[in-house]
Order: C-alpha cells, then sequence, then structure tokens
C-alpha cells in the first residue's frame, strides 16, 4: 500500500495535521476557503467529502493530499477516479447529532467492503467513540487486519466542558485523547487523533502515541480566511514546538 510521500514522511515524523472540511459540507466555496487557509497555513493534507466534482475543484486547487470521507463504500470510487489521495470511512461525528450511531461490526464491514472495491487506495478508518475503549482497540486491531492503513480517533462532540479557557479545551479533548493513547499501543499502523483538539492539545496528542491530528470545526467554522489561516498556523507550530522539545528531551 502507498501512502501519499508527502503525508508518509508527516505521519513518520509525527507531526501530520489533516484539515477537515466536513463529511457532509458539499458547499463547494466553503470547501475551497478551508483548504485555501489549509495550504497557506501549512498544513500536510485536508480531508473532504466523496463528492467527484469536488474533488476535482480541490485537486485543480491544491497539491495537498486530499482525503475523502464517506460511510459509504461505493461513493469513494468516482471520488477517487476524480483525484483523491486517500480515503476515510468517518468520521461519524456529523451523524450522532441525528441519532445514528455505528457499531463495531458495521464498521468493519463497511472496511472489509471498500477494501474490496478498491484494493491499492490508502485507507483511513475512524473507531466511533461510542464504544468503550477496549472495545475501541479491539476494534482498531480487527480493522488494521482487514485492510485499514491508519486509524482515526474521534471524540470531541461527546463532551460539553465544564470549565472555559485552558481547562475546557482539553477537557473537549479528553475522548479522543485516550483513544489515541489507548489504540496506539495495539495498532502497528498509524493512529490519527482528531475531534475536538486545538492547539493547546494537539501536543498531548502526539505525546499520547498519534502520529498526527484532525481538525475541524476549529477551523471550517469560522467566516474569515484570514482567521482560518491563523488557527492552522497556530496548529502547524503547536505540532513542531512539541517535535523540538521532544528532540531536546532525548
Amino acid at each position: 500500500m502507498t501512502i501519499h510521500s508527502q503525508l508518509a514522511e508527516a505521519l513518520t515524523q509525527k507531526n501530520a495535521l489533516k484539515v477537515i472540511s466536513g463529511l457532509n459540507n458539499f458547499d463547494r466555496d466553503r470547501v475551497t476557503a478551508v483548504v485555501k487557509a489549509a495550504e497557506a497555513g501549512g498544513a500536510t493534507f485536508v480531508d473532504i467529502a466523496a463528492e467527484p466534482t469536488l474533488v476535482e475543484t480541490i485537486r485543480n486547487l491544491t497539491n495537498l493530499p486530499i482525503c475523502v470521507s464517506a460511510v459509504k463504500p461505493e461513493l469513494f470510487i468516482s471520488a477517487v477516479n476524480a483525484g483523491a489521495d486517500l480515503i476515510e470511512i468517518g468520521n461519524f461525528d456529523s451523524f450522532y447529532a441525528q441519532g445514528i450511531r455505528f457499531e463495531a461490526e458495521e464498521v468493519l464491514e463497511l472496511t472489509v467492503k471498500t477494501r474490496s472495491l478498491l484494493p491499492q487506495i490508502a485507507l483511513s478508518v475512524t473507531v466511533p467513540h461510542i464504544l468503550a475503549l477496549d472495545e475501541q482497540v479491539k476494534l482498531a486491531e480487527k480493522l488494521v487486519q482487514a485492510g485499514a492503513d491508519i486509524i482515526q480517533t474521534e471524540g470531541g462532540t461527546s463532551i460539553q466542558p465544564l470549565n472555559p479557557g485552558v481547562r475546557g479545551l482539553i477537557e473537549k479533548a479528553a475522548p479522543t485523547l485516550a483513544a489515541a493513547h489507548s489504540i496506539a499501543r495495539g495498532v502497528n499502523v498509524p493512529v490519527l487523533c482528531a475531534s475536538g483538539l486545538s492547539s493547546v492539545t494537539v501536543p498531548m496528542a502526539i505525546a499520547a502515541g498519534a502520529a498526527g491530528v484532525g481538525v475541524g470545526s476549529a477551523i471550517n467554522q469560522l467566516n474569515n480566511e484570514v482567521a482560518m489561516v491563523a488557527v492552522v498556523r497556530s496548529l502547524v507550530e503547536a505540532l513542531n514546538s512539541y517535535q523540538l522539545s521532544a528532540i531536546g528531551n532525548q
């Protein structure tokens, strides 16, 4: 399995940053703004909806690796043909508010089906945070056996922080950080920690064992492209400063 060289290097160095526009975001102008900010801010790759005309638009806009997200395996085929570099089953956050849950067996079935349809494309799979931590680890192990090249965590939507400021940011990130810590010790593929992260908590994700982070709403909910770029840069700086401190402590 070949992962885009730029992404593979960042995962190896444990400083990959994925900027997520949203699995259900088909607004071309909004997605374009997010992708432009991702590139200008120094992100590693972008994650957009698995819609072929949207992929074509973004492919013409950026040289960053493009990940496409969906929960229907057949949608990936046209998106890959349109220029996607890798595919992602999940993220499931946008479905929970609708009362839609993704259980372990369903995610495993989606992975098996996706891998049979597209045996060569790099595949990332999200582990649902609604599962207990030990169940998340067991599922992650099965997903890797089924062909997942990257495992992604989630959990930001399940927490309403009780405190403001830094304490609140840490509270919001706690579920996905816990999942990254547990899963990274159970699988031999890169783990991407996503959902509910900020510049305060992305270094914690790497310390927990993640090879990279995914950030969506902290960027895509902003209405100002300058502000979007600033957030991306702050995330990149947080990742890089952690790496520098880690090297210094060796």
